[in-house]
């Protein structure tokens, strides 16, 4: 019994030694962690349980058979972050480069099959060279495996990727599929084909960075949606992250302990808004105010700047907020800012995540380039998200509302349960200067002067919008949380279904 155990404590020494000192001091000078690292940083301390630890790779030469490694280049398991039950899989550079073949696919898809039995997340750490070319077509196979059970984990359970190395060709593809995906500045990339065959194809020259790093995919193409310095501050934030996200669609809303007052008057609101109305301010100085203890996770800060996004708690429970912002292209709907939002709409009515939605919009942005490329589809996919969701919604507009943007942004008439503006909100077709110019062409400047004050005076506020039911109140900007906690609290138990669909066609 005695060499049993030894022979399996050193099997396991083995295993966990992953592709051997040196391979895990070259990881350490690239500045990454180790997989097994990476799982530590990551979960509650001593929670972690491998599954799979002895697997080894199929498909090896006769004559290489000794050289298969234990856990074939993935480490994946169960444990916990907060106290809460998680699933993961972290892939091991060490270990063929944490390539994928037939046997590491199938760790991955066992995790997600549990995942999706159990009502667990799971959290994919991905540092891989991509599909293992001595496997084939078994490794193009693995790779679709995972792919049709991120599909079906969809709306069921959060699934969060972090890429903490490369992630190239068919690899990028499931993490595109998650709902968050993490970025590690200078030590990450996403991109579906590499710098050579971009310049046999394209001649363009671009390098490693600049074609798939987490700059690019946080600021240009908005495939990422955080990132951070290095891969310690990654984890740390995707912690964070999982504290706002409930454990599947179908479970209770997590409840978070807060030290804040529910009752307390906010003066800085009343003056938040400035006295011209050309003038920006910036709405995050909203949502952190009404936020318990002014925490804001804001997600996709670096892309489509017009609007933003994430999470707060308004009595412990979480929120999603989506906001215009005024201090981006004085927050017009573009099309990156509507499939930004419209994509955050839908992940929070999947895991009935109530939405608060803060609006100062003066339409969509004009514009040839908008329209080639789709402006009225892309559109429609803010309209479609919102007026698709089922979950409570408060709005509340602060300034402008102008036109279909008006409409788009959770107004009453896309169901919105309880709909605030501020004395401040001016609810119009379009700005007075632009309505007038329109009505009265052929006026003098005098005269049209004086259509334009007298069109502020009939539309530049909310009392018309509220006369006809629009606007269920108009409040003080100082009472917004006492007012926005007491809104989610009247519709916590709030049901309301949707036709019975197959699925629906949102505008893609």
């Amino acid at each position: 019994m005695k060499d049993k155990i030894n022979y399996y404590l050193k099997q396991i020494n083995i295993a966990k030694e992953g592709g051997g000192k040196n391979r895990i001091d070259s990881q350490h000078k690239k500045g990454k962690l180790t997989a097994r690292e990476r799982i530590d940083i990551l979960l509650d301390d001593n929670s972690f349980n491998e599954i799979g630890m002895f697997v080894k790779g199929k498909n090896i030469n006769e004559n290489e058979k000794e050289l298969a490694i234990l856990g074939d280049g993935v480490i994946t398991g169960y444990g916990r972050i907060n106290g809460y039950e998680v699933l993961i899989y972290s892939q091991d550079f060490t270990v063929y480069g944490g390539s994928l073949g037939e046997e590491h696919a199938n760790k991955i898809c066992k995790i997600l099959d549990m995942a999706i039995k159990n009502k667990i997340p799971v959290i994919g750490l991905n540092d891989s060279g991509g599909a293992r070319i001595q496997e084939g077509v078994a490794a193009l196979g693995g790779y679709a495996e995972v792919f049709q059970r991120n599909v079906l984990a969809s709306g069921v359970i959060p699934q969060v990727s972090a890429i903490l190395g490369p992630c190239a060709g068919g690899a990028v593809y499931s993490p595109a599929m998650t709902d968050f995906i993490f970025m590690s500045e200078q030590t990450s990339y996403m991109f579906v084909t590499g710098p050579e065959v971009v310049k046999t194809v394209t001649h363009e020259d671009v390098d490693t960075e600049y074609l798939g790093g987490a700059n690019t995919h946080t600021t240009k193409s908005g495939v990422a949606d955080f990132s951070f310095d290095n891969e310690i501050i990654v984890l740390q934030e995707l912690r964070r992250l999982f504290d706002f996200l409930p454990q599947s669609n179908t479970s209770e809303a997590k409840m978070k302990k807060f030290n804040d007052d529910t009752s307390k008057k906010i003066e800085s609101l009343n003056t938040l808004v400035p006295e011209d109305k050309n003038k920006a301010y910036d709405i995050k100085e909203l949502i952190v105010n009404v936020a318990d203890e002014k925490d804001f996770l804001e997600v996709q800060k670096d892309y489509a700047k017009n609007i933003v996004i994430g999470f707060i708690r308004m009595e412990g429970y979480t929120i999603g907020v989506v906001a215009n912002q005024p201090l981006a292209l004085a927050g017009c709907l573009d099309i990156n800012s509507s499939r930004k939002a419209a994509r955050f709409v839908r992940f929070c009515d999947c895991f009935n995540i109530p939405l608060l939605t803060f609006v100062d919009v003066p339409g969509f942005l004009p514009g040839t380039d908008q329209e080639f490329n789709g402006i009225i589809k892309h559109g429609a996919k803010l309209l479609f998200a919102y007026a698709e969701a089922t979950v409570p919604k408060v709005t509340l507009i602060t300034r402008k509302a102008y036109g279909g943007a008006y409409d788009v942004m959770s107004s009453k008439h896309l169901r919105g349960d309880i709909n605030y503006a501020w004395p401040t909100a001016e609810i119009a077709v379009m700005g007075a200067e632009g309505a007038a110019k329109i009505i009265y062409k052929s006026a003098n400047e005098e005269i049209l002067k004086d259509k334009i004050k007298e069109y502020e005076e009939k539309f530049s506020n909310p009392y018309i919008a509220a006369s006809r039911g629009y606007i269920d109140e108009v409040i003080k900007p100082d009472i917004t949380r006492i007012k926005l906690i007491d809104a989610f609290k009247i519709l916590r138990n709030k049901k309301l279904k949707n036709p019975w669909k197959k699925h629906d066609n949102i505008p893609l």
